[in-house]
C-alpha cells in the first residue's frame, strides 16, 4: 500500500489551519452521524455491526454504522466515552473509517503476570479481553484494522495498517480518533510546564507560539472527571515511529476532544513534519483510557499504560538501580561533600547539573569538566563509598550520543540527565528511544527533562528511569497543583519532581513536601533540591530527615487510600514488611480518617511526621514527630494544615 500527498502547513501566528479544519470535520462528522450525545444512534434502516470487549465491569464497543467506524466505553454500566469517531486520514486524502467493511472479526482473552525491574508493585497482572476487526476501505481497497481491549482498569484502542500483501508503506496525515465525554465532564488541561486548568472539554485554551502547534490543545495525560463520579485519564503507550498525541477541543461537538498528531517539536526546535510515512504492516500507538470508579482507584490503575507497552528489551537489568539523588554545586569540594551527604542521608546518587562542562547553550562539547571540578577524583571517591554519579547533558551536546555515553561509561558514570529534550514529531520520538537504547548499551540510567511525555517505555527500556514533562517543584507551584498530579501526569508514568524540604520559597508545609516521596511515583527521586549539605549540619533542626533517610523509591505494593483531584490524596506503599504512607492536601486544612486494613497481622509502630501549628507562611509550619502502636483494625486520623501533609512510617513491631 502506498499513499502520499502534501497538505498546507499551519499559518504562523494564528490558530493552525489544520486544527480548525480537522475540528470542523470532526464536528460535522459527529453531527451527521447522530453522535451529538453520549448515546449511540439507532436510526431506522441503518446498517450496524458491533462487537464488545468486557473485563471486570469495564467494556469497550467497536461499531460500524453505514460503513463509519465508532467506539464507546463504559464502566459499571455508566458511560465513560460516548459514541465517538474512529479513522485515519492518509496523505492522499483517503480516510480509512468512513466507508469500511469488516473482512474478519476475532477476539481473545488474555491473562498473565510479569515482574517489572522496578515499579509501584512487585508484580503486575495483565488481563484483558480483546476484539479486533480487519477491515477494507471500499473505495481504495486498502486493508486496515482496529483493536480494542477491555481491562478491569480501563480500555485501549489502536489502528493497524495492513497493506495489500507484502511489505509496503503508508503516509499518515491525521488520526481522526475522538473522545466524546458525558455531559457535565470537566477535563484537566495543561500544556508543556503550565499548571493544570479545569475546563469543559470544548473550552481547552488556545496555546502555542509561531513555531509550535497552535490551537485549543492539551498534552497527555489528560484527566476527566465525569458527572456521575467516575474519573478517567487518557494516555498513550507504545509510541514508536509516530508523533506525539495531543488532544484538542472539537469544533461543533460539545464534550468531544479530537486527536492531534504533533507536527512541531514541543518547543519549536527542529523541522516541521506534517505527515508520517511508515512501513506496513504497522500498528499505531495505543490510546488508553485509565478508569477509576473513585479518584483513589484511578491512581492504582495506572499500570494499564505499562501493560500496553512492549516487554523489557534488555537481557540484563541487574545494573539498573532506582534511588534518591542529591544535586551538587559545581566544584570538586561540593561533589565530595555531596557524596558524604548521600552516605549519611541514605541516598544512592549525586549529580552535577547544567554548567559542569561549561555554559550549556554555548558549549556543544560535554567531554571535559570545567577547571573547578576534578571529576575523576569525585567519581573515584563516590564509587568507593557506593554512591553513583549522574551528569547533566544539554541536547546541543548529543550529536554523537554513542561516543559520549561510551566515554561516560569509561569514567565510571552511572546515569545521565538529558536537558531540553522536546519531543513531539515522529523524528523526536525515535530519537528519544534511540538515546535510551544507546544508554542501555553502556549500562547508563537516563532521566529526560523538559517537554517529554511518557508512553510506557520505562517497561521496554527500564534504564529510562525518569522524565520531567511536568510543572516541577522547582517552580514552587501551589498545593492544589501538587494534589492534582497523582491523578493526572503521574498516571502516565514516572516524573522527576525535585522535592524541596525546608525551602522558604515553598508554598506548602514541610510535611507536604515529605509526603511527596510516598504519594508520587518517582523511581529516581531528586531530594533536597537547591540545598547544600551544610544546611543540615544540625539534624535536630530538621525532624523530617529520618523519613527521607528511610523512604525507598520503588515498591512491593501500593494502595491509594483516599483522594479527590485537586483537593487531597493519601497513598500507602510497601517495601518489604514496612509501609510508607503519604498524605497531602490543597490550601484547605482537613483530616482524613484512613483505615489501616492494608497492614499485615500483628502490631506496627507508626512514626508520624505531621504538621504542627500553622506558621505565618506554610513553609514555616513545623514538623511534629510522634509515635503510636497500631494494628490493621485501627483507623489513622491524618490531620493536615492548609497546604499541608503527613508522612507516616508503619513498621512491624
Amino acid at each position: 500500500m502506498r499513499a502520499s500527498g502534501e497538505r498546507e502547513e499551519p499559518t504562523v501566528g494564528r490558530t493552525s489551519r489544520r486544527v480548525v479544519l480537522k475540528g470542523a470535520t470532526v464536528g460535522a462528522g459527529l453531527a451527521a452521524a447522530g453522535i451529538a450525545t453520549t448515546h449511540p444512534a439507532h436510526a431506522t434502516g441503518r446498517r450496524r455491526q458491533s462487537v464488545t470487549a468486557r473485563m471486570g465491569g469495564t467494556s469497550v464497543t467497536l461499531a460500524l454504522v453505514d460503513g463509519e467506524l465508532r467506539w464507546s466505553a463504559r464502566r459499571g454500566g455508566r458511560t465513560v466515552i460516548g459514541t465517538s469517531a474512529l479513522g485515519i486520514r492518509l496523505g492522499d486524502g483517503t480516510v480509512l473509517g468512513n466507508d469500511a467493511q469488516v473482512v474478519r472479526s476475532r477476539h481473545r482473552t488474555h491473562r498473565s503476570t510479569w515482574t517489572p525491574v522496578y515499579g509501584r508493585n512487585a508484580t503486575v497482572t495483565d488481563q484483558y479481553q480483546e476484539q479486533r476487526w480487519d477491515l477494507r476501505d471500499r473505495a481504495s481497497g486498502i486493508r486496515f484494522g482496529v483493536q480494542v481491549r477491555a481491562y478491569r482498569t480501563g480500555v485501549a484502542l489502536r489502528y493497524l495498517l495492513l497493506g495489500r500483501g507484502d511489505q509496503g508503506t503508508a503516509t499518515i496525515a491525521d488520526e481522526l480518533t475522538t473522545f466524546v465525554f458525558p455531559h457535565g465532564t470537566t477535563v484537566y488541561s495543561a500544556r508543556d510546564e503550565n499548571a493544570y486548568e479545569p475546563v469543559a472539554p470544548d473550552s481547552i485554551p488556545v496555546t502555542g507560539t509561531p513555531t509550535t502547534d497552535n490551537g485549543p490543545l492539551t498534552d497527555l495525560p489528560l484527566t476527566a472527571t465525569l458527572g456521575d463520579g467516575l474519573i478517567a485519564c487518557v494516555c498513550e503507550s507504545a509510541r514508536v515511529d509516530y508523533p506525539r498525541l495531543m488532544l484538542g477541543s472539537a469544533a461543533g461537538a460539545a464534550g468531544a476532544l479530537s486527536a492531534f498528531l504533533m507536527e512541531h517539536t514541543a518547543r519549536g526546535t527542529g523541522p516541521v513534519e506534517t505527515a508520517t510515512t511508515v512501513t506496513t504492516p504497522f500498528a499505531t500507538p495505543w490510546r488508553a483510557v485509565v478508569i477509576g470508579t473513585t479518584h483513589a482507584e484511578l491512581v492504582d490503575n495506572a499500570e494499564l499504560v505499562l501493560n500496553l507497552a512492549p516487554e523489557n528489551a534488555l537481557p540484563d537489568t541487574s545494573w539498573i538501580k532506582p534511588g534518591k539523588v542529591f544535586r551538587c554545586e559545581l566544584t570538586t569540594a561540593a561533589g565530595l561533600a555531596g557524596v558524604d551527604f548521600a552516605v549519611a542521608r541514605g541516598l544512592q546518587y549525586i549529580e552535577y547539573d547544567a554548567g559542569w562542562y561549561g555554559p550549556e547553550f554555548s558549549t556543544p562539547d560535554a567531554t571535559a569538566p570545567i577547571p573547578a571540578i576534578d571529576l575523576p577524583s569525585v567519581i573515584s571517591y563516590a564509587t568507593g563509598k557506593g554512591i553513583g554519579v549522574f551528569l547533566y547533558v544539554n541536547r546541543l551536546a548529543l550529536t554523537d550520543a554513542d561516543s559520549l555515553f561510551g566515554l561516560y561509561k569509561s569514567w565510571g558514570v552511572q546515569g545521565i540527565k538529558l536537558g531540553f529534550i522536546n519531543d513531539g514529531t515522529r523524528t523526536m520520538t525515535n530519537q528519544i528511544i534511540d538515546w535510551a537504547r544507546t544508554a542501555a548499551k553502556y549500562e547508563l540510567l537516563i532521566d529526560m527533562h523538559d517537554d517529554v511525555r511518557p508512553f510506557g517505555y520505562e517497561r521496554t527500556h527500564p534504564n529510562w528511569i525518569s522524565l520531567e514533562g511536568v510543572r516541577g517543584n522547582e517552580q514552587f507551584p501551589t498545593a492544589t497543583h501538587n494534589v492534582t498530579l497523582p491523578f493526572a501526569r503521574n498516571i502516565g508514568g514516572p516524573m522527576d519532581y525535585t522535592i524541596c524540604y525546608g525551602q522558604s520559597r515553598d508554598r506548602t508545609t514541610n510535611a507536604h513536601q515529605m509526603a511527596m516521596a510516598a504519594v508520587y511515583y518517582q523511581p529516581l527521586n531528586f531530594l533536597f533540591w537547591y540545598d547544600k549539605p551544610s544546611k543540615y549540619n544540625n539534624p535536630a533542626n530538621w525532624p523530617g530527615l529520618p523519613w527521607f533517610n528511610a523512604v525507598p523509591t520503588t515498591w512491593d505494593e501500593s494502595r491509594t487510600l483516599a483522594g479527590s483531584i485537586g483537593e487531597y490524596v493519601a497513598v500507602a506503599r510497601r517495601d518489604g514488611s514496612t509501609w510508607y504512607l503519604g498524605a497531602m492536601t490543597n490550601e484547605s486544612s482537613r483530616t482524613l480518617s484512613l483505615p489501616l486494613a492494608f497492614l499485615g497481622r500483628g502490631t506496627y509502630t507508626a512514626t508520624v511526621y505531621a504538621d504542627g501549628t500553622p506558621g505565618a507562611s506554610p513553609y514555616q509550619t513545623p514538623v511534629v514527630v510522634s509515635s503510636r502502636t497500631v494494628t490493621r483494625d485501627d483507623t489513622l486520623d491524618v490531620a493536615m494544615a492548609p497546604a499541608g501533609g503527613q508522612a507516616v512510617v508503619l513498621k512491624p513491631s
